[in-house]
């Protein structure tokens, strides 16, 4: 897929984020890379995939959906930040179940916050790729659902949210 308009989408709303918080010149990585761990919480427990005590069933799909893409808004907004961009067509899937796949998300989160490298930004990005397709979700799904969450993230901005 290609990200290049998604990271325009996320450039434009970043900034706008900044002009209407007064935050020009603030280093938002440490809040970006936490929210991304909030978001990746939120969305592990809409799947409810390690919840392995309790027998309520995961949440619908599309909710799981919208709480995914709130990470790939951080993770576009990350990379942004640093001037990385995750452009490989080359996505192997991954090899263990969802627990396991999101437990390597948040390894590799930790990685790129303590080595904020390109490299470990694009393990980050291919990563959360691969939960993405272990969720059921494809590139054209993904990409609909940033554009929605995108509308509703300016809305939000222009209620006070």
């Amino acid at each position: 897929m290609d990200w290049s308009p998604l990271y325009t989408m996320q450039a434009q709303l970043d900034t706008y984020i900044v002009s209407h918080h007064d935050l020009s010149g603030k280093d938002l990585f440490r809040e970006k890379y936490l929210a991304l761990l909030v978001e990746l919480g939120e969305l592990a427990n809409e799947t409810r995939c390690f919840k392995f005590w309790s027998r309520k069933p995961r949440n619908k799909q599309s909710v799981i959906l919208e709480e995914y893409v709130d990470g790939i808004h951080f993770i576009l907004s990350l990379g942004l930040d640093k001037g990385y961009r995750y452009d490989s067509n080359d996505l192997k899937p991954a090899d263990t179940d969802e627990t396991g796949q999101f437990n390597r998300v948040y390894e590799v989160c930790v990685t790129f916050y303590r080595d904020p490298s390109e490299a470990h930004y694009k393990q980050l990005f291919a990563r959360y790729l691969q939960l993405g397709k272990l969720l059921g979700f494809d590139e054209i799904a993904v990409k609909d659902a940033y554009l929605k969450k995108n509308e509703i993230n300016y809305e939000r901005q222009d209620q006070g949210y």
